[in-house]
């Protein structure tokens, strides 16, 4: 259970995120929504502690980790894997190497740094992206593939770290309607055959309620809508998106698409 009390950031003048309060049962698909500046990623980066709260706190399993420090910092920082917009990845390694960067961890220091990778740490490298259908992709530099491509190894990376939490800060922003499909997929069967909890920021609604059983809606840093993507009606996307509360309430919802694998358990 991911427990959010009294969760608070403040620069200077400016509150990015105001006082929000959340329980997240384990194994949920969560989707984080509302406009951009909304506060949505200043949320999840202080769920993963890269961003320190003004006040509140943050506790898995009745442990807090807004007090972790040094060694169990990182440590939870591996629990709770981040997925970014912009994918993250070194664009002169191959694709196996930045997914093997998510096993540091696991690790001995000096072994990661001279990328002496076990042949269990490959192994399991190389099934996540057997996982996301990109193995082929393995000996290939991450600069040379697609946005879409770019994002799965983003995700297989995540998931070789073994997490308990999967934070994606809008992974599809730049992404087209097909690979959007394809990397929410991805995320959804992650959630479903490992039980991983995933928070997933979106801009999207369509795309939310297709794939999230729960939404958590911000606007200007405050929790204004927590519910099942059903429940929420006209009023609550006005407070939401604002003028474009209509168009986005109107949009259908976008149906998942099958990945060319199957995922076993």
């Amino acid at each position: 259970m991911l427990i959010v009390e009294g969760l608070t950031r403040r620069f200077g003048d400016r509150i990015a995120v105001d006082d929000i309060c959340l329980e997240v049962p384990r194994g949920s698909f969560v989707g984080v929504i509302g406009r951009s500046g909304a506060g949505k990623s200043t949320l999840l980066r202080m769920i993963n502690r890269l961003s320190d709260p003004t006040a509140g706190r943050i506790l898995w399993n009745g442990r807090d980790v807004t007090a972790l420090r040094g060694r169990e910092l990182r440590e939870w920082r591996a629990r709770c894997a981040m997925v970014f917009q912009q994918f993250n990845l070194s664009g002169r390694l191959d694709v196996l190497t930045n997914v093997l960067v998510g096993r540091l961890s696991q690790v001995p220091a000096r072994r990661s740094l001279l990328r002496l990778w076990s042949a269990e740490d490959r192994a399991i490298a190389l099934s996540a992206l057997e996982r996301f259908d990109i193995a082929e992709l393995a000996p290939q530099r991450a600069e040379h593939l697609s946005g879409g491509q770019q994002q799965r190894v983003a995700i297989a990376r995540a998931l070789v770290q073994e997490p308990d939490i999967i934070l994606a800060d809008e992974p599809i922003a730049s992404l087209d309607p097909r690979n959007t499909r394809i990397v929410m997929d991805a995320l959804a069967r992650i959630n479903r055959d490992f039980g991983i909890t995933v928070l997933c920021n979106l801009h999207a609604l369509d795309i939310a309620r297709s794939y999230c059983d729960r939404l958590v809606g911000l606007s200007a840093g405050r929790l204004v809508f927590d519910g099942p993507p059903d429940a929420l009606d006209a009023a609550a996307a006005r407070e939401l998106y604002g003028p474009e509360a209509d168009e986005v309430v109107d949009a259908a919802p976008c149906a998942p698409v099958a990945l060319p694998f199957a995922v076993s358990a």
